[in-house]
């Protein structure tokens, strides 16, 4: 196994279990390597620290799988544990009767850097993003044939990452045959997930419970719902109560399966508004019209991948947050989120307040919200908590 050796003072974010390596920190490599394999990481006065996959294509040239010596992370009893440690955990979590769909691999935080396999009904989504990972491949997709016994596994590693790995992106069957948009149930609404198409691998599971913290707050009020996808948060708002629920969605798909989620749940029509446009734009249109709201919910896009673009990405959650604030009736609420792992909960915070200054508002905070118990994060890796929320009441 090729050794890499880190420059001297690199070696602390190792120590203390953060599991990227980026380029500047490597001193020197021995001998040549190919991208991909597996190398042992040393400090710069020989003493080993960890071992993992290594990319010289990639920022992150080295992904840490094991911090254990004699860990063997080419066995496949090594890859097949760590899955089985996942998914057994989600399934001891979930009663499938009322919630069928949940995340089996989070990556990194599930010590399987680069893997992300979510689970819909009968049928697995993989997305592999990580050359790395992408070697252990075939030992995934048998495992998880033996071990799941699954419809359908349909693979979604059609994510621009891949590129920045040097991958090509991929899309399509692997096994099974795929009834699409798959069928599920998440704490007892039914909901149909576009597999193939859709966003992320489909659904956003990890706003789960946020979405039923929506139940408390509905009954007799009017809602929008900005970057309202396929309709998920505006169900569980419907089921709460409201009087009229009034969707934001760029995607005329989205828009059309969020309409078959309110059939599918009983949804009376006139309970029921849709837009199709730019929510940034629409709000301004909104304000103008001088329309009104008692509860909105932003669960927009990530606005920054990478620290280079959190600048940009802060000017936009804050003029979204300010858009919407100025559309709520006094003592209104707000359901914000960010699902950027380069923004802190409390760089969040902060640009929230600085909204409710411009828009001459004060922000009582009513609640925190953050990841479900399937999105686990690493406290050495604070990338890893990436979605944050905050319920709010503006007067």
């Amino acid at each position: 196994m090729k050794k890499v050796y880190l420059k001297k003072g690199r070696k602390k974010s190792v120590i203390l279990r953060h599991p990227w390596i980026f380029s500047g920190a490597i001193e020197k490599i021995d001998g040549s390597i190919t991208a991909g394999e597996i190398v042992e990481i040393y400090d710069h006065r020989g003493n080993f620290l960890a071992k993992g996959y290594i990319n010289p294509k990639s920022r992150i040239t080295i992904r840490i799988l094991s911090w254990n010596k004699e860990e063997d992370v080419t066995d496949i009893r090594f890859i097949s544990e760590r899955l089985k440690s996942a998914i057994d955990m989600r399934l001891n979590y979930f009663d499938q009767s009322v919630t069928n769909a949940f995340r089996l691999v989070n990556s990194e935080a599930d010590f399987l850097p680069g893997l992300i396999i979510d689970k819909y009904k009968d049928t697995i989504v993989l997305q592999i993003l990580t050359l790395g990972m992408e070697q252990f491949r075939d030992k995934i997709i048998k495992f998880l044939l033996e071990y799941l016994s699954p419809k359908c596994i349909y693979e979604r590693s059609d994510t621009i990452v891949r590129k920045k790995e040097g991958l090509s992106l991929k899309k399509g069957f692997i096994y099974g045959e795929l009834q699409n948009p798959v069928g599920i149930v998440e704490n007892g609404l039914e909901f149909l997930v576009d597999v193939q198409d859709g966003q992320k691998t489909g659904f956003y599971l990890d706003q789960r419970d946020n979405r039923k913290e929506l139940l408390l707050f509905c009954r007799d009020k009017k809602v929008l719902n900005c970057f309202s996808y396929t309709g998920a948060f505006s169900v569980y708002a419907i089921k709460g109560g409201t009087k009229l629920t009034v969707n934001i969605e760029f995607s005329h798909s989205a828009i059309e399966l969020a309409k078959r989620n309110m059939e599918i749940n009983h949804i009376k029509k006139e309970t029921q508004e849709f837009i199709e446009g730019n929510a940034f734009e629409l709000l301004r249109e909104m304000k103008r019209k001088g329309e009104e709201f008692d509860l909105i919910i932003l669960d927009p896009p990530k606005f920054a991948h990478t620290q280079g673009k959190l600048e940009n990405a802060l000017r936009g959650y804050k003029d979204i947050n300010l858009q919407a604030m100025q559309l709520l009736n006094p003592g209104g609420i707000l359901f914000t989120f960010s699902c950027s792992g380069a923004i802190s909960l409390e760089l969040f915070s902060k640009t929230i307040t600085w909204a409710a200054m411009d828009a001459n508002k004060n922000i009582q905070v009513i609640k925190r919200l953050t990841q479900p118990i399937d999105h686990p994060h690493l406290t050495s890796f604070l990338e890893s908590e990436y979605l944050k929320g905050l319920i709010c009441k503006v007067v």
